[in-house]
């Protein structure tokens, strides 16, 4: 065996037939195995694919750094835009278009949103009212009373229901209107319908008629002994001075109809 070959190899003896065994001259064939790559190609490969995902996490950050700034530039330079403009505003007052302006360019500013009605200070109501028919049975009064609450009865903008009347608060010219309706089984011929809208003011001891519906001869003998039903409306526009009580008169208040609907007074200021 040679000593050169850095590892020693199993004797093989041969037998021969003469019996005798001898050393061969040639090592005995190797056992094969799998080859594998050589440990600094394996490293070499893995410190290249590390070298790349590094790389394009790199990139990535980069690209998410670029987004902020152009962001935070983007709102700088918006920023800037609106106080350049306010200055302008303050130096030069004008307008309501200028105002107008403003506000659209705070409603383009990312963020932001322009003021709504509900947030600005709503303007006093309109005065008004309207008052329904109230049923009342065996009434003998002339001056009538109505339901202020119920339905659609309503009162605003500082006028005020108080024992059939509605008082304004404000000198002006008013609408003032009303209706009543008759209906009866029985009647005379020398029957007559009133129907009134008279004002007290303070001052004057006296009520002052508005207005006036009367209506004779409604009842002939031919139907007095049947039901019938008349009715009758009021409307006009006239001035009314602040403390004003506004009232409706009619001359048969036990003849009324039972509805709601049918009976109402209001005002409004035009």
């Amino acid at each position: 065996m040679s000593a050169a070959q850095g590892y020693p190899y199993p004797q093989v003896f041969l037998v021969e037939n003469g019996g005798g065994q001898q050393p061969s001259d040639h090592p005995p064939g190797l056992v094969p195995c799998w080859s594998f790559p050589p440990a600094q190609q394996m490293v070499r490969e893995r410190a290249r694919t590390r070298g790349c995902s590094s790389w394009s996490l790199g990139l990535a950050l980069l690209f998410l750094l670029l987004l902020v700034f152009g962001a935070l530039g983007l709102g700088a330079y918006q920023i800037h835009k609106l106080q350049t403009q306010l200055d302008r505003m303050q130096q030069d007052p004008g307008s309501e278009n200028k105002v107008h302006r403003s506000e659209k360019l705070i409603s383009d500013f990312p963020g932001t949103s322009p003021e709504t009605d509900s947030d600005r200070e709503k303007p006093a109501s309109r005065p008004a009212a309207h008052v329904i028919g109230r049923i009342n049975t065996g009434v003998s009064q002339k001056t009538l009373r109505w339901e202020s609450k119920a339905g659609r009865a309503f009162s605003q903008g500082g006028v005020v229901y108080w024992d059939g009347g509605l008082q304004v608060n404000e000198t002006g010219l008013y609408h003032i209107y009303t209706r009543v309706q008759f209906d009866a089984s029985r009647c005379t011929p020398t029957d007559s319908l009133v129907h009134a809208v008279f004002v007290r003011r303070q001052g004057n001891p006296k009520p002052l008629t508005l207005m006036e519906g009367r209506r004779e001869g409604y009842c002939s003998t031919a139907i007095s002994r049947s039901v019938w039903t008349s009715e009758s409306y009021l409307g006009s526009t006239l001035q009314l001075e602040t403390k004003d009580w506004v009232y409706v008169n009619v001359s048969h208040p036990d003849l009324l109809t039972h509805s709601h609907h049918a009976n109402f007074f209001g005002l409004h200021k035009v």
